[in-house]
């Protein structure tokens, strides 16, 4: 009996040591960033790619997260692009990932709306603009200044996120090379954005911009005047598609089994195989 005790002692023991020699699972590291455009301080996740180096002279295509905190899209995106990178998959290449954590997602990602029952609804709503003043004046050139980056830039953005990238992409098309735009809350202002006049339709626009749509099986959409969410996601891809550019391709996906909640990872998982036909980086 005494042997027992002593042998479950010595397994505690070794537990114990173990434990507190145990070293921290690191995935990335936290920048902090002060917002002239916001007027506030925002958090920045971001995951550099196995072997990143400093003072390397390779760059990496850099991927644009939001909703990027660590508890909500951030962690599980960021395996998805690990994954894709793997040597024996190769989808695409290794990237740098930035996770922008939110404040006021609402704020941030919804323009002015018509509608005064969503004005009183949502009281902070409406300040995109500002958000995207941030995006291209602040923390682009913040992530090129202090990362390793190529010139390829993607955008992932889901429900209200969706909105906000199909925002920038019909009004500020270049701000991204691609966009993964998931089950976009185009419900907003009765989907006003749907009839935004965009320079990406013309036959002037030369930039090489690769777009995929993804929407899940989500029926009707909040507010006073209800839509269905997969028919105003594909409206915006044929009118894409209908663009007059001959650089802009659109990848439209319908995932009926899955739904609002449930889509962002499969779809995200799908846009990495048609978006990336040439995994190098520039």
């Amino acid at each position: 009996m005494k042997s027992a005790v002593a042998l479950i002692f010595l397994v505690f023991q070794a537990t114990l040591s173990s434990a507190q020699t145990a070293k921290p699972f690191v995935l990335g590291r936290i920048d902090e960033i002060t917002s002239e455009h916001l007027v506030e301080k925002r958090t920045l996740n971001i995951y550099l790619p196995e072997g990143y180096a400093p003072n390397d002279t390779l760059t990496y295509p850099v991927i644009y997260l939001l909703d990027g905190s660590a508890d909500e899209d951030f962690i599980h995106v960021v395996g998805l692009v690990q994954f894709n990178t793997f040597p024996w998959i190769n989808r695409i290449p290794k990237s740098i990932v930035v996770g922008i954590a939110n404040t006021d997602r609402r704020r941030d990602f919804t323009y002015p709306t018509t509608l005064e029952e969503d004005r009183k609804r949502y009281k902070t709503a409406g300040q995109s603009e500002k958000f995207i003043a941030f995006l291209e004046k602040e923390l682009q050139p913040y992530i090129e200044k202090n990362y390793k980056t190529a010139k390829s830039k993607t955008i992932i953005g889901q429900s209200l996120g969706g909105l906000l990238a199909t925002e920038i992409l019909l009004k500020k098309p270049t701000l991204f090379h691609k966009y993964i735009i998931i089950s976009p809350s185009l419900w907003w202002d009765n989907a006003s954005l749907l009839k935004q006049p965009s320079l990406l339709l013309s036959e002037t626009f030369r930039q090489k911009t690769d777009v995929y749509i993804g929407v899940g099986k989500e029926g009707l959409t909040p507010g006073d005047n209800p839509r269905v969410m997969e028919v105003d996601a594909n409206l915006l891809a044929e009118r894409l598609q209908s663009g007059k550019s001959k650089t802009v391709t659109v990848h439209f996906d319908y995932l009926p089994q899955e739904d609002h909640a449930t889509i962002t990872h499969q779809a995200i998982f799908n846009a990495f195989r048609l978006l990336y036909t040439v995994p190098e980086p520039k």
